[in-house]
């Protein structure tokens, strides 16, 4: 089984975020299980969301507390909060960057990469929502999805511009990773 932890705040898309890779997952043949958890409900709250994903349905519905991977959606939180706690020791993290917000360090086994999805997706959405930008960045660092089923989950969740502008997103956040491999 593969665990996945998004890190964001009320309003930046993570459960969307979750839902899209729960169904890249399930156009790959596997068994996804997306889920958020969040305590204030108010916009701005730390909040996370989750995908557990394996090859027979998924019945485990405890929050994740030792992911394979991590996606920060909005780096302010690594301030505050131990956003890498439990990663796995080849555990993957990616993270939008933010300017004044360091990116740490993890152990030598586990990597961690960064990149502007905010930047990213003003440039093609006209919003600072990375999260496509993310998913993107994550084809391509985990190798675990595949960037043609991302677009084929962004084209059944968005339309028109919207479609458009986070396949347009989804493609440079893999593009800048790729780059960086």
């Amino acid at each position: 089984m593969k665990e996945i932890r998004i890190h964001a705040r009320a309003g930046q898309g993570a459960i969307t975020t979750a839902a899209l890779l729960g169904y890249v997952y399930f156009l790959e043949g596997q068994y996804p299980y997306a889920f958020p958890h969040f305590g204030a409900a108010r916009m701005g709250a730390p909040m996370n969301a989750f995908v557990r994903v394996d090859s027979k349905p998924v019945r485990l519905r405890s929050q994740i507390y030792e992911p394979d991977y991590v996606i920060v959606v909005d780096a302010t939180l690594m301030r505050g909060f131990n956003c890498f706690s439990g990663l796995k020791d080849n555990g993957i993290a990616i993270i939008n960057e933010r300017e004044g917000v360091e990116i740490p360090k993890l152990s030598v086994r586990q990597k961690v990469f960064s990149l502007p999805a905010n930047d990213i997706a003003l440039k093609h959405i006209g919003r600072p929502l990375g999260n496509t930008a993310l998913l993107g960045a994550y084809a391509a660092a985990t190798k675990e999805i595949d960037l043609q089923h991302l677009i084929e989950a962004i084209k059944k969740r968005f339309s028109g511009k919207a479609q458009e502008a986070n396949i347009k997103s989804a493609q440079e956040g893999f593009d800048f990773i790729k780059n960086k491999l």
